[in-house]
């Protein structure tokens, strides 16, 4: 067996006991085993992590783990631009859209509600989320750990919040969504772009006192959804206001 020392950081640590919490501590390690199989068999996904130090020096999650090894792990850095000491994953990526497991119904609205491409159906099996999100390059959001030990899942987020508002507000905040937002720009049903409609066609398809009192309606052409600023609109702008506003 080989014998390593690990130390994990910030929000990493919630997923470990308690007496591991903050700290460095050793453990053995099966040999041949690799950091991705080591930071996992210890209970933290692989998708949590940004940057491991092995020996003080950045090393990708399929380095081998050796006698004495030392190893640093981070969650992501907020403030601090580390790109170029980065070897977890190959590449960043350029467009962020998610698929959320079949918990997380109201946080895939809400992340919709943003406009942000959010496949959700709580149909889905753990096998069809993976397999989805690596050929889609989509961000894997659940609160299921094992989930995002699945090798193929390169990015992932794990929700801690089990509040709707509470896992956007989380989810917005580690991910910095907010300078990506286009908040009622995709339908609520189907993730499909809305598009303007104008009052004259969208009248005869709402309530009379809709139709009476708005001007200005959004329109979804696969299931013919009609979307105006009423109350439910105002809500969700007030949802959003404190996420947007930084």
């Amino acid at each position: 067996m080989t014998r390593a020392t690990f130390r994990f950081y910030e929000e990493l640590n919630d997923f470990l006991p308690a007496e591991r919490r903050r700290q460095a501590f050793t453990c053995e390690c099966a040999r041949g085993a690799t950091v991705k199989h080591m930071i996992e068999a210890l209970g933290v996904p692989h998708t949590e992590v940004e940057l491991v130090l092995l020996n003080g020096e950045s090393v990708g999650l399929e380095r081998v783990i050796f006698d004495d090894d030392r190893l640093a792990v981070y969650p992501k850095f907020e403030a601090l631009d580390i790109s170029p000491q980065l070897k977890v994953r190959a590449q960043p990526l350029r467009v962020l859209r998610f698929i959320a497991d079949a918990h997380l119904g109201g946080l895939a609205s809400l992340l919709r509600m943003s406009g942000f491409d959010t496949l959700y159906d709580n149909g889905f099996e753990d096998g069809q989320i993976a397999e989805i999100a690596a050929h889609q390059g989509r961000i894997v959001l659940t609160r299921d750990r094992e989930l995002l030990k699945r090798r193929i899942i390169s990015h992932g987020c794990y929700v801690h919040a089990l509040k709707p508002s509470l896992q956007l507000r989380e989810v917005y905040e580690r991910l910095d969504l907010a300078r990506s937002a286009r908040p009622f720009s995709l339908c609520l049903h189907c993730n499909l772009p809305l598009h303007e409609i104008s009052p004259e066609l969208a009248r005869p398809r709402v309530p009379p006192r809709v139709g009476a009192l708005y001007s200005h309606f959004l329109h979804c052409s696969a299931c013919q959804r009609i979307y105006w600023e009423g109350s439910h609109w105002r809500s969700m702008c007030a949802l959003l206001a404190p996420l947007l506003d930084r």
